[in-house]
């Protein structure tokens, strides 16, 4: 090899699989610009505002001692107390980093480049990008005018190919959650052997009766399962602890999927008291809807078109003003999320929120009038 040749000059650009190019990266939330006189805001990330749980704090503290050591790769603490909290067994059980992990994992084991994968659309921005990874062709099926999933066409675009279909209640970025029954009905018409996730990061902020309930559902339904965390109403987005409940045979194969060793021995002691406090969890969560019930009305009041929001944020459909929404709240210190068709809002403190509805109403003003 000459010098010329080991030059950097004359080395050529790796090759990377083709499939990246075909779906952007996961973009985070911004964090909120600093201007002096006014606090800033995040409410771009869906993160709980509320300060954590002094018992869980304690916890953390007393478990952060040896990180020489592997945590347990079973979680076995943590999987018994969800056990026992979702009447459910170990083998139906898997701890995971965060269920962003969990997505990567079915997809794992579900899509390749000979597989077909059906989700809504816009919904969770990890969507196409894990689907995306494994070559799977991507069937992203648009929302109703109402932010819903459009169950009857999701169905329809079922093929001989699909591999994987994922759900999500409620949704992320819209807000609607899918009810009970129109889920046991397009189940029904799912072949038993498509796995269908269902994507359940925010069911402890939805309050309307008829949601969809995931674990009545995954009980009936061998080929669903469920995806949970303890990021949003446990308020521990920064520890990654997310699970899933399935029927053996499919927990089987996730845990040939996951990261050894993935959720350290702190998350997981956090997470365990922070199931110990269940009811302050829950009650927690309906303070967030409370104030996002509240949000949501004001907004309407205004003369915003809001969908139905059951989760801990709030969208506007805003399209093509969604920048321009986006600008304004960033020159007062807000931060929001820009996800081109509109803007999600995430419920947070109640200075931030009122900012927020001032914002609105000047925007509206002077671009809706």
């Amino acid at each position: 090899m000459t010098a010329a040749d080991s030059s950097p000059s004359a080395a050529s650009t790796p090759r990377l699989r083709a499939a990246l190019n075909t779906f952007p990266p996961y973009v985070p939330g911004k964090p909120p610009r600093q201007i002096e006189g006014l606090r800033p805001y995040k409410l771009s990330s869906n993160e709980n505002f509320l300060p954590p749980l002094p018992e869980v704090l304690e916890a953390m503290v007393e478990h952060a001692k040896d990180p020489a050591n592997y945590p347990d790769d079973s979680a076995l603490a943590l999987r018994r107390a969800l056990a026992e909290r979702l009447d459910v067994s170990l083998d139906e059980l898997v701890v995971t980093t965060g269920a962003s992990e969990l997505l990567v994992a079915l997809t794992q084991i579900t899509s390749d480049a000979t597989t077909e994968a059906i989700y809504p659309w816009p919904s969770f921005e990890m969507y196409p990008q894990t689907t995306g990874l494994a070559g799977a062709e991507r069937i992203e099926v648009p929302l109703t005018a109402e932010g819903r999933h459009d169950l009857e066409a999701m169905a329809e675009a079922i093929t001989e190919r699909t591999g994987l279909i994922i759900l999500c209640s409620p949704n992320n970025p819209t807000g609607p959650a899918l009810r009970d029954d129109e889920v046991r009905d397009f189940l029904d018409r799912v072949p038993a052997h498509v796995l269908v996730a269902l994507d359940e990061a925010y069911w402890e902020f939805a309050t309307v009766p008829d949601r969809a309930r995931g674990l009545g559902l995954v009980r009936d339904y061998p080929n669903l399962v469920l995806l949970r965390t303890f990021s949003k109403a446990h308020g521990l987005a920064g520890l990654r602890v997310g699970y899933a409940v399935a029927h053996p045979p499919v927990i089987e194969g996730l845990l040939k999927a996951v990261i050894p060793f993935g959720v350290t021995d702190l998350s997981q002691a956090a997470a365990l008291e922070s199931l110990r406090h269940w009811d302050a969890v829950l009650d927690r969560a309906q303070q967030i809807a409370e104030a996002r019930d509240a949000f949501a009305k004001a907004l309407r009041a205004q003369g915003w078109d809001v969908p139905e929001a059951q989760a801990n944020f709030v969208w506007l459909p805003l399209g093509e003003a969604s920048a321009a929404f986006e600008d304004a709240c960033v020159e007062q210190a807000v931060a929001v999320r820009n996800l081109g068709e509109g803007v999600r809002i995430s419920i947070g403190e109640p200075e931030a929120l009122e900012r927020v509805l001032q914002i609105a109403k000047a925007f509206r003003a002077e671009h809706f009038a």
